[in-house]
């Protein structure tokens, strides 16, 4: 039975069951992946593509593949070869031969096709690291020098080649991260055994008629300000059209605008043209949107999005057909008096909040947890994610488009893509000089990724340079080629301040670190602004924190890999970065963990006061961000450093490897709040901050109160204020004596933020934020003279040991479900101390966390006699069958409790 066609313009990537009886492909303008592949080495089978490349060779005893992508890792787990499972426990990815994968693989697929007069034929790439032989029928389509560069997606006329029945053979190289344009991890885990070889995006077949289509452009033009978004908005569909036949063609391109939800009828117009012989014709249709919807960051509104339609119809019958979604939303970026980067986003100016990602190891496509990874984004509240070199496949940019979250596409440091004879810190010194085809390689590769990212509205810039800035051939190659694809918003030299070319000018952002452990008040220090402190846009910085739980640990780690991770702080560890690196020892988190909190007891006292410490330095950095975001010198941007992991790591993460959030994950949510009110560490102040754009001034309360360690009161006020819209100001001085000038012990500071807001609800006061905080009578000390690229050295701790001794609070627990994904979770503090650091864990019935999932709030302190309800939410569409919740704390001893 034939598949039916989806809509014009449609991938059918995903489907993995076409029969072989019929073609892959059968109407004009429709492309479909290639869904599945027989793999082998050719130890085993040579590297006589067009033999292998002809139909009917027995492939009986080659790795069969039932994906339509995958490096060569990735297919021999989707074949049952290696388990990813066993792969990442303790060192056995160590144990995989790297010889196998130092040849030529090939991927071989048969399939159907109905080919005629009038009809032509096109195989796509669009990634495939880092070289490959492509061979159709028993003839070359493409060489490894034409088909290079992992991002290097080609279109090729296979209309001569293509008989009923096809055979396709690609040969894949070995990749060379040093030597290759290849997707890279620098020193954030160990290196795959294959370096990532293999097709990791999709091959497609596309079938047109006598006109094809490039990709489809679309540009938009809203109202030149604010109060003008409304306005009525300019859309133009462009896509340039081959005429594939020897004579003059005269074409009718149809455009279409489709509104929202269907809302509004489709915008439709038409024009005609003649297409000379074996030419090239950039097709330009205009429209006017008399009343666009506004696509605006999750923080700010909602996503409306469009779809955008051309096709091409010859005697009235349709020759190629291209749809892209997209949204009306402006972006553009300016350079303040200290040449620091603001984006301004649909002409507000708009403080980036995010964190660096990466995909999986083995690159596996997995849009589930995409999905989940990126309502974990909203859930934190951070609006922009970071993708340095690692820029996926469409459908995440689709889920970001859908979800309202921006996306930094750009391309990757430390390797073949930055080298330059002026970076100095290549592991290959001198660097390897490009050569001239290596510039057309990147210019290739801009060419395919421009053309994949422009359309969508989830795009916030594309930074053409990380570490280093492309070098003065490089750099131009890299605007055209974006210009080419009328690109629209900002392009970013680099993510440093260490040079720029005058094509691009300075870059506005800082990289100036930490990737390792700094204390709170860092990022405070900015009366002389220092290093990654909260000032200027870091593009990618953090206390280098990250600790997984015990059941998240359990899985990758052996005992004595657990007994290493708390007892030998100078012993490198496997699952921290790449071997060799600054990073693969935990002694500089360990040694202020211990001189702060004390030696650990055991494993399970230390992972406490790991989450203690992991809560406290993200919260620090988020909320140092927002604080001084409308400051003399503005924090502009933060890029946490990272959103996510590889492989199951012990640092550089928000949430670990299993989905699972923990201390890290909570402080960086309690810091990125759309309203919040902050501590100033150095200063003493209390800050609050506004992330919305509402146009109105609201009245806020925030009521300060300091307790003991033996729950007493030192300290209580209550501030009136007004919130200033995408804004942060001071609230109130907390250093003098009768306040926190003067501390003895340590103490307990709770800041609760109230407010009304007379456009939602009955306009009653309710709590909009609450946040405690732990503090010793003395700061951490830091040593800036003796900063390094990756940290600031600390000459003196903060003392926490008292923390230590707190009296056992005692803490009911109670919880039920709430609909069909929610549990509800009651607590209460019945004894005289704080219950400090309070966390929650969601159980099945085996006792196995339940992920992915949200708290509304975790690692919660609760004062004495305090309640408080907290929401557990399912994200995704996985089973949601909750069984028990865990409770404990650092002074809380750890309960079951069913939930009913």
């Amino acid at each position: 039975m034939r598949l039916q066609p989806l809509a014009v313009g449609a991938s059918l990537a995903a489907n993995l069951h076409w029969v072989t009886a019929d073609p892959l492909v059968f109407l004009n303008g429709q492309v479909v992946a290639i869904p599945s592949w027989d793999l082998a080495s050719s130890a085993s089978i040579g590297t006589n593509l067009a033999a292998l490349s002809k139909t009917g060779v027995d492939t009986s005893s080659w790795h069969h593949v039932k994906t339509s992508k995958c490096t060569l890792i990735g297919c021999l787990i989707n074949a049952g070869v290696y388990n990813e499972t066993h792969l990442f426990y303790s060192e056995n990815l160590k144990k995989v031969d790297e010889r196998q994968f130092a040849v030529p693989w090939t991927y071989r697929n048969e399939y159907r096709l109905e080919p005629g007069a009038g009809k032509h034929f096109f195989l796509k790439t669009h990634g495939i690291s880092s070289r490959a032989d492509i061979f159709l029928n028993g003839k070359q389509v493409a060489s490894k020098a034409e088909q290079a560069g992992s991002f290097a997606g080609r279109t090729y006329d296979i209309t001569k080649l293509v008989d009923k029945q096809n055979a396709l053979a690609i040969q894949v190289h070995p990749t060379s991260y040093y030597h290759d344009f290849a997707l890279g991890w620098v020193d954030w885990n160990p290196w795959p055994a294959d370096n990532g070889s293999g097709i990791w995006r999709d091959v497609e077949v596309k079938q047109t008629g006598p006109v094809a289509l490039e990709t489809l452009r679309i540009v938009t033009k809203l109202g030149p300000t604010f109060e003008r978004l409304k306005d009525p908005a300019t859309v133009t569909l462009k896509a340039r059209a081959e005429n594939l036949e020897n004579r003059a063609i005269t074409v009718t391109a149809h455009g279409s605008v489709f509104a929202p939800f269907g809302r509004k009828a489709p915008i439709t117009w038409s024009k005609q043209l003649t297409l000379p012989p074996r030419s090239v014709t950039d097709i330009v249709l205009e429209t006017t949107v008399p009343d666009p919807a506004i696509w605006w960051p999750k923080q700010w509104g909602e996503q409306p999005l469009y779809s955008g339609a051309l096709a091409i119809t010859v005697n009235h019958t349709v020759s190629d057909s291209i749809t892209q979604q997209f949204g009306f939303r402006s972006v553009t970026s300016k350079l303040n008096s200290y040449e620091d980067i603001t984006y301004i986003v649909n002409h507000v100016p708009f403080q980036v909040i995010g964190a660096g990602y990466t995909p999986n190891i083995f690159l596996q496509f997995d849009p589930k947890k995409w999905e989940a990874e990126l309502q974990y984004v909203l859930d934190l509240g951070f609006n922009t994610v970071r993708l340095e070199g690692k820029n996926e496949h469409p459908i995440l940019y689709e889920i970001a488009n859908r979800l309202g979250i921006f996306l930094m596409p750009g391309w990757e440091c430390c390797d073949k893509w930055e080298s330059w004879s002026y970076n100095h810190d290549l592991f290959l010194n001198p660097p390897p000089v490009w050569s001239p085809a290596d510039y057309t390689i990147a210019n290739n590769s801009m060419l395919h990724e421009a053309a994949m990212l422009q359309p969508h509205p989830s795009v916030l810039t594309y930074l053409i340079g990380s570490d280093y800035w492309p070098d003065e051939r490089a750099t131009p190659i890299y605007l055209n080629a974006l210009k080419h694809h009328d690109w629209q918003t900002p392009v970013v030299g680099s993510a440093s301040k260490r040079g720029y070319s005058p094509l691009t000018g300075p870059s506005g952002m800082k990289m100036e670190g930490p990737y390792d452990w700094v204390p709170p008040n860092y990022w405070y220090e900015t009366d002389t602004p220092r290093a990654g402190s909260a000032f200027s846009f870091g593009s990618e910085l953090g206390a280098g924190v990250g600790t997984p739980t015990l059941s998240s640990l359990q899985k990758f780690l052996s005992a004595s890999d657990l007994q290493d991770l708390w007892k030998s702080p100078t012993k490198p560890l496997y699952h921290m970065s790449r071997e060799g690196s600054e990073f693969t020892k935990r002694e500089i988190y360990h040694n202020a963990l211990v001189a702060r909190w004390g030696a650990p007891a055991s494993l399970d006292d230390y992972l406490i006061k790991a989450q203690i410490m992991d809560y406290e330095a993200t919260r620090a950095q988020f909320e140092g961000f927002a604080a001084k975001w409308t400051a003399k010198r503005p924090a502009t941007g933060l890029i946490y450093w990272m959103l996510n992991n590889a492989w199951p790591s012990l640092h550089w993460n928000v949430w670990d490897y299993y989905m699972k959030p923990a201390g890290s994950y909570y402080g960086a949510k309690t810091g990125s709040r759309k309203e919040h009110v902050v501590y100033d560490y150095v200063k003493k102040e209390v800050w609050i901050v506004d992330r919305t754009i509402d146009n109105f001034y609201r009245e806020r309360s925030v009521d300060i109160q300091a307790l003991g360690l033996d729950g007493k009161v030192k300290f209580e006020s209550r501030v009136n204020v007004e919130s200033l819209p995408n804004a942060s100001r001071r609230v109130a001085g907390l250093y003098g004596s009768g306040a926190l000038g003067n501390l003895t012990e340590g103490v307990f500071l709770r800041l609760v933020l109230r407010g009304r807001n007379p456009t939602v609800g009955n306009g009653e006061e309710r709590v909009l934020s609450r946040n405690v905080y732990w503090l010793s009578k003395d700061l951490d000390r830091l040593r800036w003279d003796k900063t390094t690229w990756f940290v600031t050295p600390v000459e003196g701790y903060a003392n926490y040991k008292d923390f230590n001794k707190l009296a056992t609070a005692d803490v009911t627990v109670g919880a039920e479900r709430r609909g069909e994904k929610e549990v509800v979770v009651n607590l209460e503090n019945r004894a005289t101390v704080p219950a400090f650091f309070v966390s929650l864990e969601l159980l099945d019935q085996a006792g196995n966390d339940v992920l992915p999932l949200t708290w509304e709030d975790n690692y919660v302190t609760l004062w004495p006699g305090e309640k408080m309800s907290l929401v557990a939410k399912s994200v995704g569409s996985g089973a949601w069958q909750p069984a028990s919740v865990r409770v404990g704390g650092k002074n809380v001893k750890q309960t079951l409790a069913v939930v009913s």
